[in-house]
């Protein structure tokens, strides 16, 4: 069955590449009406309206070519990111309009873009467009072969198929059809079988223009950094302020009170006994209470299981606390690095949290697997959907936490259910 399935998207693959790559090609045409566009608001700068023009659209520009991307990421093997730099600081007696004017003159992808959309139509003619273009021209070919070519000599027409002189002088005969014939069943077939490949060409020029320079890319990495380090702070100065306020109202307190107890008690012990003894009992239970209340605050840190068993075992521990039914899918060769177990136990840990209060749901499906250096956990529960990082459910902390470590989380959340939940974390497991 799965070799089915393979074929046929291989052959669905086969016959729809041609076709895709005519439709990116002929997004040069709305390219053209804003290098147009472009070409009229720069004449008019000198004016000042240009200017206003300028910003808006090199706007529609980025998000004509965030269609490619997306196209050429959706089509082909080739995978583009969004290359543009953060918006630069600003410029001394510059706001509003004019600083995103510069933020764009100054981003060098602007100035790729431009180039792309001038470039292209000519490019993709010669690599997406080509295997669609000869399909075309192939079914052009068995048209004259059904009796086109009877028609343009008739009138007195003249063209030429490939090699094949239609009309004119010539006398359309059965040669001439079964020529025309054969040539458009060769373009048709050099189409599609040049199709994948031509489109992964078109693909990776793409890439060349459309995607981030070693430079952007390291820009762009040193801005990911800056945002998660300043999560990592900002999650360990919230966890340390948690640690502080937990001992002060639980632990501490109770210890507080053992002692005064504990001091009492002794002035009791000759006058009193048994008040004494009274007391001890009291002062015994605090001290159970107050190393039950430890124990949960270290668990909370880092949670024993955790560090003993490993990730898997944590998990699944986890999973029969929990008052619904959770099934779990865990396949594990190893450990992760401490640090990204850890995110990954809390975050998997937050998650059924929240189906538990929040989703309605009865059962829950767990799997976790490491494939390709990537830790892949995903959750799916049956409740009633409409999760989002937007409404206070904790998802955003998840994804600063992941985050840290590059991680990535996604939601799929339709009202009504189900809900499922996709984490990423790249990592080796030792």
């Amino acid at each position: 069955m799965d070799g089915e399935l393979m074929r046929g998207t291989r052959w669905a693959q086969w016959a729809m590449a041609p076709w895709r790559g005519l439709w990116m090609w002929m997004l040069w045409m709305p390219g053209l009406v804003l290098l147009v566009a472009l070409n009229s608001a720069l004449s008019l700068a000198t004016l000042g309206v240009g200017l206003l023009l300028l910003t808006p659209l090199l706007t529609v520009v980025r998000s004509l070519t965030d269609v490619y991307r997306k196209e050429i990421n959706k089509w082909t093997d080739t995978r583009i990111e969004r290359p543009y730099l953060p918006e630069p600081e600003p410029e001394p007696g510059l706001t509003g309009q004019a600083r995103r004017l510069w933020a764009q003159v100054s981003d060098p992808a602007t100035w790729r873009d431009l180039l792309w959309l001038v470039a292209d139509p000519v490019v993709g003619l010669f690599t997406a467009a080509l295997p669609g273009t000869l399909i075309l021209y192939g079914v052009w070919g068995w048209m004259l072969a059904g009796g086109m070519a009877d028609v343009i000599a008739v009138h007195g027409g003249q063209d030429w198929y490939g090699f094949v002189q239609i009309g004119g002088s010539r006398a359309v005969d059965g040669s001439v059809e079964a020529a025309t014939a054969v040539l458009g069943t060769v373009f048709v077939v050099i189409g599609f079988l040049t199709g994948p490949k031509l489109l992964n060409v078109y693909g990776r020029w793409g890439r060349v223009l459309l995607g981030p320079t070693e430079a952007s890319r390291l820009k762009l990495r040193v801005r990911h950094l800056t945002e998660t380090r300043s999560d990592a702070v900002d999650t360990s100065a919230a966890e340390l302020r948690r640690i502080e306020r937990d001992l002060h109202d639980g632990a501490q307190a109770r210890l507080v009170a053992m002692g005064m107890s504990l001091g009492a008690i002794e002035h009791l012990l000759d006058k009193d006994p048994e008040k004494a003894r009274t007391l001890l009992a009291e002062a015994r239970e605090s001290s159970a209470t107050a190393l039950r209340e430890l124990r949960d605050l270290v668990r909370g840190i880092h949670p024993p299981v955790l560090a003993d068993r490993g990730l898997a075992d944590a998990v699944r521990a986890l999973a029969l606390d929990l008052p619904l039914k959770v099934e779990t899918d865990i396949e594990l060769a190893g450990r992760p690095e401490p640090p990204v177990e850890s995110a990954a136990y809390f975050a998997v840990s937050e998650i059924l949290t929240n189906a538990v209060k929040h989703s309605g749901a009865h059962r829950v499906w767990l799997e976790m697997r490491h494939d390709g250096g990537m830790l892949r956990v995903t959750i799916t529960d049956d409740g009633r959907g409409g999760a989002s990082p937007e409404n206070g459910s904790g998802l955003r902390g998840i994804e600063r936490r992941l985050g840290t470590f590059d991680g990535v989380l996604a939601l799929s959340s339709p009202v009504g259910g189900p809900t499922i939940v996709t984490m990423e974390l790249p990592c080796t497991l030792t």
